[in-house]
């Protein structure tokens, strides 16, 4: 398969691209959702000896959702590692992440998506202030503070805190 045309249908708060698609005789018209790049973590509060997340409406769950702190790279040529910082205080309220360890970079949905998510572990320490996300971003969010029982036990619904967890799991930290 060869993408021979790709033309914008939709350039808002995310962008929408219509391809042309030729697969040997055949010409296919397939859309694709471009979000663009984002970065999440499973943070970890050593003094407390919790582990922190958010829970926030989300429009395609139609639904509060309990997840891992994400965002979008903001800036062109943004570090993700800096991106990821920043989504930390934002959300969370702590200034300072002690340790970051990358798990993988995913694509969660790549039938039409084009999404691509950086998943992380990190450790902070010192909460410095309440979170709840930048203003003028609507954000609307709430900090979930669970212990390893309750994180290994909570039905998440949410793909990229699944995968998250279960490195948890699997490397037991």
């Amino acid at each position: 398969m060869k993408i021979t045309k790709v033309e914008t249908v939709y350039d808002g708060f995310y962008k929408l691209r219509k391809l042309t698609v030729q697969d040997g005789d055949q010409q296919l018209t397939r859309e694709r959702f471009e979000p663009g790049r984002a970065v999440a973590a499973l943070v970890y509060d050593t003094n407390a000896q919790q582990y922190v997340f958010v829970r926030q409406f989300r429009i395609g769950a139609e639904a509060e959702v309990e997840e891992i702190p994400a965002g979008m790279l903001d800036k062109q040529g943004e570090a993700p590692e800096q991106a990821l910082r920043r989504e930390i205080e934002e959300e969370l309220g702590y200034a300072e992440v002690h340790h970051l360890e990358h798990i993988v970079d995913m694509y969660p949905s790549p039938g039409g998506n084009a999404e691509q998510i950086g998943v992380y572990y990190a450790e902070v320490s010192q909460q410095t202030s309440a979170g709840g996300g930048a203003e003028g971003e609507n954000e609307n969010i709430s900090l979930v503070r669970l212990s390893w029982e309750e994180m290994v036990t909570h039905p998440w619904r949410d793909a990229k805190t699944l995968i998250a967890v279960q490195w948890a799991q699997l490397n037991k930290v």
